[in-house]
């Protein structure tokens, strides 16, 4: 029987993950070294040495079977490792293991099933073999009934990938769409998506913004009713003016070919993340002192 204790010194020795010291202790029946040789073999302490590592860089990727569509992000540290082609290869394996599954978010999609056993352990060899973090941080599935379509667009080998479900029959309008999702990245499809809490700070702003401008409070209200209005066009999808034609809305080029959207993803490679700036000169002199 593995305790408690035990996994917990297995894990201050080698910074491997709870689950994984405890699987490790089960295979060599509570021996601790042989354990630790056991995570060696299984990559898994490389991997925990680099978890705390930045990988910000990568590729987004999506996988469409039938009426179910994956979108997905996976993370290495350098681009020079996104381009390689290990690390494209694996980036396809998982999108085939995560859509042959009901996973519906990233953490089912870490457990789906795949020949090394589970997307983690897939990963986790990856790290091995790659030599760098690598991570799936973000999935997201949409699905369609018989009637709709998916669009999808990938840009620039990943960097930019977008999805959306589309009530129509025209495959080309839905790609358009996508390709405008990804040049004009809109956080809402339309007005009823937008947080309230957030457009009512914006109009305080803009209510502020207006008063330091000098302008009659008689006028104010109509003045920000204008500035909230334009805000709203820049902000949701149907809105926007379509970047293949900038004399039509999003919404207008969508009628015009009988479709309309319904939902849309959009991911890029690394947002939200902090990156790590280089300092190449400090590094330098660091190394001659």
């Amino acid at each position: 029987m593995i305790n408690a204790s035990q996994v917990k010194e297995l894990r201050e020795k080698t910074g491997a993950g709870m689950m994984d010291c405890k699987k490790a202790l089960v295979e060599t029946k509570g021996n601790l070294e042989e354990a630790i040789t056991w995570l060696r073999e299984k990559g898994i302490m490389k991997a925990a040495k680099k978890a705390d590592r930045i990988a910000a860089e990568g590729a987004c990727n999506f996988v469409i079977k039938g009426n179910k569509a994956v979108v997905y992000e996976v993370n290495c540290e350098t681009d020079f490792a996104a381009k390689n082609q290990l690390f494209r290869d694996l980036v396809e394996k998982l999108g085939q293991a995560i859509i042959n599954s009901q996973a519906h978010n990233t953490e089912e999609a870490l457990a789906a099933k795949t020949a090394d056993g589970t997307v983690n352990d897939t990963i986790i060899n990856a790290t091995a073999t790659i030599g760098e973090k690598i991570s799936l941080r973000r999935v997201q599935v949409l699905t369609k009934t018989a009637d709709q379509i998916f669009g999808a667009y990938s840009h620039m080998n990943g960097k930019i990938v977008v999805v959306d479900t589309v009530n129509g029959k025209d495959e080309a309008v839905a790609k358009d769409v996508c390709m405008h999702v990804a040049a004009m990245n809109p956080r809402y499809l339309n007005r009823d998506q937008v947080d309230q809490a957030e457009l009512a700070k914006e109009r305080e702003v803009l209510v502020q913004e207006t008063i330091n401008e000098g302008k009659p409070a008689p006028i104010i209200d109509r003045i920000v009713a204008g500035k909230v209005d334009k805000f709203l066009k820049s902000i949701c999808l149907v809105d926007q003016m379509f970047v293949k034609n900038p004399e039509q809305t999003v919404a207008a080029y969508l009628k015009s070919n009988q479709c309309e959207v319904v939902k849309y993803v959009r991911l890029e490679v690394g947002e939200g993340i902090e990156k790590k700036q280089d300092d190449f000169a400090a590094e330098v002199m660091a190394a001659n002192k």
